[in-house]
């Protein structure tokens, strides 16, 4: 896995920061609050949002189940138009592809539209390593390339930065003199006017997939700002990478997508650009790139297919259950350390970037409320596989650990057993502060107050009517 930035830390350490930085946790409040307002206005549009989530959740399933035949049929179809389709197992191969492809065209100058794939490959550090200048194109991509850090939010990347920090950022970028307020229009307008210099300039445009269609060959992308339409268009030559579970078969079951990506993630009917990309430009067309690549990344994917982590794959990249997740809200996406952040990352994470031990324990980053389920608009029961991954952590503890989870549940699976170690414990009352600083219990205890048990237990009160 590339870009794995929480090697040697603790998920605890992380999220202490994070829930410190008031200034974080006040500039993430207003986004996901209109994008978690905006989603439930935008659905009560909707004659039964219900049942278009339920449909949405069986074509996922579909798509998933029958998943080779579909991605062969769109391989195949959009070969026939003239696309350039490459196959690639991980994120070496991924990169390895773009910089082949980059050096046979002669390419020095690259646009980005917004790619989570290409995040999840750590492609720019390949790229500007081997000699090419790489500029980001969404605003939110832009300004944490340029601040040297990673998406904070799937589709807001800057999501934790205030107007006086972007400024900031954007400020060495302004000519000698030029003074930036912390004005949006002001700032937009400012990376409008040096974002466009680099669209003219650039030799190769690269994007990521928000769907493929099977039946046409095509690859879609939404956007809000036009920059994927101009990485797409403007260069003579345009590469995509997408995920190979970014996948439908036909057009209905895109309409149903495109319908509840925008209101789930940004509470728009629709987002403002919606891009259908068929093959290069054709004979006649004035616009449009002469050559078409589409990178399909598996990077883990075909792994999770039949397995219970499998609905893992459904997941339309919408952010909805960031937006709604009380851990997310306080910490930020950073706390999660890699590309996917919120409940969904909390799942990706360690399924998808399980070389690394410390991505374990991401999933711990959840209340197990549910509102991510409430909020996904393919039902994914995000709570459930958090579950199925702490279980699976928690099979790979240690043998001490292990007997003493098994010795407390034997413990109190019988009525008499469970009786004596509450009366056991009442007897220790004095000692259960000290309780959390005892080995094996010290790095739970942090940050915990010990419960003190009663002096008489329930059952107890119960029998001489004192409750």
């Amino acid at each position: 896995m590339t870009g794995f930035t929480i090697a040697g830390t603790t998920l605890r350490a992380r999220t202490a920061e994070a829930a410190a930085d008031d200034r974080l946790r006040g500039s993430l409040a207003k986004a996901v609050n209109r994008f978690a307002v905006g989603r439930v206005d935008t659905l009560a549009t909707l004659e039964d949002p219900a049942e278009l989530r339920a449909a949405a959740r069986r074509v996922r399933h579909d798509v998933l189940a029958d998943l080779p035949r579909i991605i062969e049929r769109f391989a195949d179809t959009a070969a026939a138009l003239g696309v350039h389709v490459h196959w690639a197992l991980d994120a070496d191969e991924a990169n390895a592809c773009i910089a082949a492809i980059i050096h046979e065209c002669g390419a020095r100058t690259i646009v980005k539209g917004k790619s989570m794939a290409t995040e999840e490959t750590g492609l720019n550090a390949v790229l500007e390593a081997a000699g090419a200048e790489v500029v980001e194109t969404d605003l939110g991509e832009w300004i944490i390339q340029l601040a040297g850090q990673t998406p904070s939010h799937i589709i807001a990347p800057a999501v934790h930065l205030d107007r006086n920090q972007i400024r900031d950022i954007l400020q060495p970028e302004a000519a000698a003199g030029e003074i930036l307020d912390n004005d949006p229009e002001h700032l937009a307008a400012f990376a409008r006017r040096m974002l466009r210099e680099r669209f003219v300039q650039a030799d190769l445009g690269i994007t990521g997939c928000n769907f493929a269609v099977a039946e046409s060959g095509s690859i879609v992308l939404v956007e809000n700002e036009g920059n994927g339409r101009m990485s797409s268009t403007l260069p003579r030559v345009h590469v995509a990478v997408m995920g190979v579970e970014r996948i439908v078969e036909t057009w209905d079951q895109l309409d149903l997508m495109i319908n509840l990506l925008g209101r789930s993630g940004t509470g728009q009917h629709l987002t403002t650009y919606t891009n259908v990309i068929t093959g290069p430009r054709r004979p006649g067309e004035i616009d449009g790139p002469e050559a078409v690549h589409i990178v399909i990344l598996d990077n883990g994917r075909s792994e999770l297919l039949g397995t219970e982590f499998e609905e893992a794959l459904d997941c339309i990249r919408c952010g909805a259950c960031l937006n709604v997740c009380p851990v997310y809200r306080q910490v930020g996406g950073h706390a999660y350390g890699w590309v996917y952040s919120g409940p969904i990352g909390a799942v990706l994470t360690p399924l998808l970037g399980h070389a690394h031990p410390e991505a374990a324990e991401v999933p711990n980053a959840s209340t197990l409320c549910g509102a991510c389920m409430d909020a996904c608009p393919v039902e994914i029961p995000l709570q459930d596989l958090l579950l199925a991954l702490r279980r699976r952590k928690a099979g790979q503890a240690e043998t001490l650990e292990k007997g003493a989870w098994r010795a407390w549940s034997h413990a109190w699976a019988r009525p008499v057993t469970y009786r004596a170690s509450l009366k056991a414990a009442a007897l220790g009352r004095p000692l259960t502060r000290l309780a959390g600083s005892l080995p094996g219990l010290s790095a739970w205890g942090e940050g915990r107050t010990m419960p003190v048990p009663a002096a008489r237990s329930f059952s107890e009160r119960w029998k001489a009517g004192e409750v």
